[in-house]
């Protein structure tokens, strides 16, 4: 059966270094069906559903949108906003209005939750349509994903950040602690591991949530490799946990919690000062400074990765084809094949929808202190073949002068 109608493309959630590619590629692939009336870009996601605001992408110029494709952030404004039933009965009664008949929502776990309510509610109102999740999050943690667009790009800023962050601490020796996105998921805090170049590279230590925190274990790691390095760089994902599974800020600070009962971790350097006074407190070292990444990881227009870029476009594009000329609904996924390709598939939405993907334990060090190399080998082409290095001085010493 082929539905004839407009499209809606919407982003949700947050942004991302090159979710506009996967914008751009639901447009300019819905464009070249005869059955679709007009293309409308919802501002400010769902949220611009109900409240009727469109733009009409059918009028965008080609070389525009190319342009808006290479620019971080959301271009059509985002929302946290989650659909109740009625929040989903006005989104219904916007799209019979305007006569919508494909729905494509770029987003991550939450979005893809959004999608599968309306989806449901669409077959409670036998109305034909279809409606397809494209998959965007910097923190990597979509089920049934080798990777996720938004990522890797994300992981390449954070390596550099701690490339320079240990070229800094080399120069000035201390105690220096980076705080990395990552509310769930450690892949982004483990893309620090990929400054790892020399043997005595920092971050020395890594914490991810996927393994309890504990504060006397930290402070020992510390001292480890304070004694033996004189120096010690820390990454660590601002979603850490203690035994019982309680994020570490939440135990320092009052948090508050977004519309979809979230706590809110990132926006605040908390953690990293309390990490660091916990250090100067305990072992005694002065120099101890602290860092917290924040929202400068998602939207950094100077540190994109070309294959992030290049499989952003091919999943709006795969949505635009698998809804259109296929006539279906679900999520996208990327899939490895090899070293280094990836294929895309259509899996059904409550596979996606409300789940949440960890590291596996074989990225992870034992001690949970640190990552593997299976990790940086599986990072590695995602950063693009322009990923910077930093590299040191190698000649020898010059002999000193007897002063006798």
């Amino acid at each position: 059966m082929e539905l004839e109608g407009k499209v809606v493309v919407a982003q949700g959630g947050g942004p991302t270094a090159v979710i506009n590619q996967s914008l751009v590629g639901v447009v300019l692939e819905s464009r070249k069906f005869r059955q679709i009336t007009k293309v409308y870009g919802a501002v400010g996601g769902v949220n611009g559903i109900i409240n009727d605001r469109f733009l009409d992408l059918t009028q965008e110029t080609t070389n525009n949108l190319e342009r808006v494709a290479v620019t971080p952030s959301s271009a059509l404004g985002s929302t946290r906003d989650k659909p109740d039933e009625k929040y989903c009965e006005e989104i219904f009664n916007i799209f019979r209005l305007h006569d919508v008949r494909y729905f494509f929502y770029i987003g991550g776990n939450d979005s893809a939750d959004t999608v599968r309510i309306v989806n449901q509610n669409a077959e409670r109102f036998h109305y034909d349509f279809r409606a397809i999740h494209i998959p965007k999050t910097i923190d990597n943690d979509l089920v049934l994903n080798d990777h996720t667009p938004g990522y890797p790009s994300a992981a390449k800023y954070v390596a550099q950040a701690f490339i320079g962050m240990d070229l800094d601490n080399r120069a000035l020796p201390g105690i220096h602690i980076g705080v990395v996105m990552g509310r769930h998921a450690g892949f982004l805090t483990a893309a620090s591991s990929i400054a790892q170049k020399y043997p005595d590279d920092g971050p020395h230590l890594i914490y991810v949530p996927e393994r309890p925190f504990s504060v006397e274990l930290f402070l020992h790691d510390v001292k480890q490799v304070y004694d033996r390095l004189g120096r010690c760089v820390v990454a660590v994902s601002e979603g850490i946990q203690d035994e019982q599974g309680v994020p570490i800020l939440s135990k320092l600070i009052t948090t508050e919690r977004d519309a979809h009962g979230n706590i809110q971790l990132s926006g605040s350097a908390a953690l990293g000062e309390r990490l660091a006074n916990l250090v100067k407190e305990n072992l005694g070292i002065s120099r101890v400074r602290s860092d917290t990444l924040g929202y400068l990881q998602r939207s950094f227009l100077g540190c994109v990765s070309q294959v992030d870029q290049l499989e952003a476009r091919e999943v709006g594009e795969k949505a635009a084809q698998f809804a259109i000329w296929h006539n279906i609904d679900g999520s996208i996924t990327m899939n490895r094949t090899g070293y280094y390709s990836v294929d895309y598939q259509l899996r059904e939405l409550q596979e996606i929808a409300g789940r949440t993907k960890l590291m596996p334990d074989h990225f992870i060090n034992p001690e949970g202190n640190n990552v593997t190399e299976d990790f940086k080998y599986y990072l590695q082409p995602l950063l693009g073949s322009d990923m910077p290095a930093a590299h040191r001085l190698r000649a020898p010493a010059a002999p000193k002068i007897d002063r006798k």
